[in-house]
């Protein structure tokens, strides 16, 4: 609970965009990022996108005590790979964007999972 919370406070400090998944009650290793608010047909809205990926994908991947070497590049191999199965959704709502596709609010989002 005190995890979910800070995560939460870490959001609102940073205005991202980064909501909650139901999963994420249950389980703390997904989030849903939104992008409904940004025009990813600029290149200003692609890094907005960019950092909420990057902070969804902290927030995933926190392992217990990080400060430990082999903790510490396990959470830094666990963000790195969030980032990159979050890439092909990335490319495609970019390629959307600029093709002028129309998406729905509700689906304008992505979600970045820690394995």
């Amino acid at each position: 609970m005190l995890k979910t919370l800070t995560a939460m406070a870490a959001l609102v400090v940073a205005s991202a965009l980064v909501l909650p998944t139901v999963s994420q009650a249950q389980d703390s290793n997904s989030m849903r990022v939104s992008y409904a608010d940004l025009n990813l047909g600029s290149s200003i809205g692609q890094h907005r996108l960019q950092s909420r990926i990057s902070g969804a994908a902290k927030i995933v991947c926190v392992i217990e005590d990080s400060r430990e070497m082999a903790l510490a590049a396990a959470t830094k191999d666990c963000r790195s790979d969030a980032v990159a199965r979050a890439q092909p959704a990335y490319e495609e709502a970019v390629a959307s964007a600029k093709r002028g596709s129309v998406t729905v609010l509700d689906a304008a989002a992505l979600v970045i999972t820690a394995q």
